[in-house]
């Protein structure tokens, strides 16, 4: 079975290869992506990788946990699927998500507020 790790406090210059890199000596990598700013394209400064095995994804949460790299101390955790929270800002309708906006698989680990134009 597979399992997803989330990788926080990169350095917003990391690549998806260069984090690739960083975790393929614990094992087989089925996936990996930095969360980017759909306006800017610009890193979030956090990412997601999925091991093949559950074993190497632990390996990899003792070995990289709170290592420096870039000049900063990375977070290394099994992923959490978010927990539904009540709407902020008082039901503000500028506030609330896009019904156009797509969800994709990696939304349900991180929580983004958007305003509407």
């Amino acid at each position: 079975m597979s399992k997803k790790l989330f990788i926080g406090n990169l350095d917003f210059k990391t690549a998806d290869k260069d984090l690739e890199d960083m975790f393929s000596g614990y094992g087989d990598i089925n996936d990996c992506v930095i969360i980017k700013d759909r306006e800017t394209g610009r890193s979030k400064g956090f990412g997601f990788v999925t091991f093949d095995d559950d074993e190497a994804a632990e390996k990899a949460v003792e070995g990289l946990n709170e290592k420096e790299v870039r000049g900063r101390k990375l977070t290394v955790n099994i992923a959490k699927e978010r927990e539904e929270s009540t709407p902020r800002f008082n039901n503000n309708p500028r506030f609330e998500r896009r019904e156009s906006e797509p969800e994709d698989e990696y939304s349900k680990y991180f929580t983004t507020t958007l305003m509407r134009d």
